[in-house]
């Protein structure tokens, strides 16, 4: 939900429908509510609603259709487009919405983009953001909020949606532990499982959940990296902007007639196999070790799907 003109088709469009961000220009505005059904790891679909954020919808919203709006609900996603100048209003919606939630869907998780982060010069991104954090927390009265700042243009939007999805899976730290044995297995330094179709992290080899939970710009670990710099350290932004990649070469496989079924990569530093894992996912296998050939790596996935399609297909945390 979001006032009208925030970004929140846009990004849809990018995250769901695999549009580039060059093409959001001509989408028009949502009229009422316009649903999604998006299927993730075998029974898990997520009924994604946009709703049109001008006045007479967000009333309706608000008041006659309250209770089917907020009934039922997983996750609410709040976009705040950071240039507004009807800032007042946005947050009166923005408190309703709360009430809702809290009469019909009090378990509800609550994520707050604030969009259009591209407007805002980059060196000063960082305070703005934070200034705008404890702003919307406040507002929020007590209720525990997740705030990202995004945009269409960088790896910040997938940052954002990763970490809501993540939240969605109910087996997602079941399907960690298994990376992570799988890991070991390959000898790998890191594995990452994308969901198929918008390439978002579904779980990583790594103890950590996919996205920093407080949505900063600067997350701990890149403030760690920036005080104690490190030529082997990982790049913090590394989740995101392979998802960003990924989704533009798939998008240049499209156009040229050709589908996208694997990658590798071979350099001095690294081996990199980017692979089917399942019917819902792909896999991402780093090794740093040059002993391990491309063809052991493939094989090990080969072999680990069929665990991977059961652990997927359960989705009770065990």
């Amino acid at each position: 939900m979001g006032a009208s003109g925030s970004g929140k088709t846009s990004m849809r469009s990018m995250i769901f429908s695999n549009n580039p961000a060059s093409l959001t220009e001509r989408l028009g505005a949502t009229i009422d509510v316009e649903q999604n059904h998006v299927r993730f790891l075998g029974d898990l679909i997520l009924n994604l609603w946009d709703c049109g954020g001008q006045e007479a919808f967000m009333e309706s919203y608000l008041h006659q259709q309250r209770s089917t709006v907020f009934s039922a609900v997983g996750v609410l996603i709040y976009v705040f487009d950071i240039e507004t100048r009807e800032l007042g209003r946005d947050l009166e919606y923005f408190r309703e919405c709360l009430e809702g939630l809290r009469q019909y869907s009090p378990a509800a998780s609550v994520f707050l983009l604030v969009h259009k982060m591209d407007l805002v010069r980059e060196g000063e991104r960082a305070a703005v953001l934070a200034r705008k954090r404890e702003e919307l927390e406040r507002a929020s009265g007590g209720k525990g909020v997740t705030v990202f700042g995004t945009s269409i243009y960088d790896e910040t939007l997938y940052k954002a949606w990763s970490g809501i999805v993540h939240t969605l899976i109910p087996n997602a730290s079941t399907l960690s532990r298994h990376l992570r044995i799988f890991a070991d297995a390959c000898s790998a330094n890191e594995v990452v499982l994308f969901e198929r179709t918008t390439f978002l992290v579904i779980a990583t080899s790594s103890s950590s959940a996919p996205a920093p939970v407080d949505g900063g710009d600067i997350s701990a670990a890149e403030a760690a990296a920036a005080a104690a710099p490190d030529e082997t350290a990982l790049n913090p932004k590394r989740y995101e902007r392979t998802s960003e990649l990924i989704k533009a070469f798939k998008q240049s496989c499209s156009r040229l007639r050709e589908e996208f079924h694997s990658l590798e990569m071979e350099l001095a530093e690294f081996t990199a196999v980017l692979d089917e894992m399942t019917k819902n996912t792909y896999v991402l296998v780093i090794v740093h070790n040059p002993v391990v050939e491309t063809a052991a790596i493939k094989m090990n996935i080969r072999i680990a799907r069929r665990k991977f399609e059961e652990l997927q297909g359960d989705n009770t945390p065990s």
